[in-house]
């Protein structure tokens, strides 16, 4: 029986002993950076879908239920960015019952959600774009995989208390540029609703958003009433997503001088660990600037007309 066992430690690669690696899906691109920063070398990370998708309109493929059936764990945004994964667990249900189960981690378990702008009884699902909801994310991230890998939890919560300490430091370094500024007077818009979260961590609001659903372009009477609230309420700043081509985005800003900065929404490239942090400085970059320019702007404006 022993010589048996060692047989099949030789077949599968392993030393005697031990066990293979916890296999964790995602379905998103800052999931990817958050498991691969808290398992390190001791898990596999596997997207459920190859780079390159649209998340709001994915349809599955073989391929990825054929991952789907390879993984122990599943971690999910589960509030609307990741309808597609859902789909893809029914069918694997469909087709096996019982016989492959997948635990399914649902990232935003502790985080506090908002709204959904445009969209009755639905949560704003944009919950990665922000470091404070991140932070909660890699924590409920970390203590699942501890307990379907009891032997790696402490190395996991580790891992994911030392990534929260860097997100948190990179934050404050930006923030201790805003101090002294007064930000009572700044109006943002934004493209969409993705930035909720992250503005709120510096106590700033959405005062319009212009797309009547993630993606859908404003109709003409649609785009003429965002002009006049933009102008009506001396709106001064316009966040937009990093590489969309919105094109009454460049109307809006010839027919009110609105300044555009761009977001990343950290759901496209390749699956990256370091995407999350590199792309969230660059947001914090981008917003600093946007802020520090308005209140400057305000400043004239107000010195002008005394």
């Amino acid at each position: 029986m022993r010589n048996f066992i060692l047989l099949l430690s030789v077949f599968f690669c392993l030393p005697a002993g031990a066990t293979a690696k916890l296999k964790v899906g995602i379905t998103l691109h800052p999931y990817y950076s958050y498991v691969s920063q808290i398992v390190g070398e001791r898990a596999d990370v596997i997207p459920l879908v190859d780079a390159g998708f649209n998340p709001h309109s994915y349809e599955m493929q073989p391929a990825d239920l054929k991952r789907l059936m390879s993984m122990d764990a599943l971690v999910v945004n589960g509030i609307g960015h990741d309808e597609f994964a859902f789909r893809a667990l029914e069918t694997l249900e469909s087709q096996q019952g019982d016989k492959h189960q997948v635990r399914i981690i649902k990232a935003n378990t502790d985080v506090p959600l908002l709204a959904a702008s445009n969209a009755q009884g639905a949560w704003n699902p944009h919950t990665f774009v922000s470091i404070s909801a991140s932070i909660r994310q890699i924590y409920t991230i970390a203590r699942t995989l501890g307990e379907l890998d009891p032997d790696n939890a402490r190395f996991y919560r580790k891992n994911a208390v030392s990534f929260a300490r860097e997100l948190r430091q990179m934050r404050h370094s930006y923030a201790s540029e805003l101090v002294g500024l007064d930000l009572s007077k700044v109006r943002i818009a934004s493209t969409h609703n993705a930035y909720g979260y992250f503005l709120q961590e510096f106590g700033i609001g959405i005062d319009t958003v212009i797309e009547p659903a993630h993606g859908v372009e404003p109709s003409a009477s649609q785009l003429q009433k965002t002009i006049d609230r933009i102008r009506a309420a001396n709106i001064q700043v316009l966040f937009t997503e990093l590489n969309m081509d919105n094109r009454y985005v460049s109307t809006i800003e010839r027919a009110t001088g609105i300044r555009i900065y761009h977001f990343s929404h950290m759901t496209y490239g390749e699956y990256d660990p370091a995407q999350f942090k590199r792309e969230m400085e660059a947001n914090l970059k981008t917003l600093v600037s946007a802020l520090k320019q308005s209140t400057t702007h305000s400043t004239q404006l107000a010195g002008a007309s005394s």
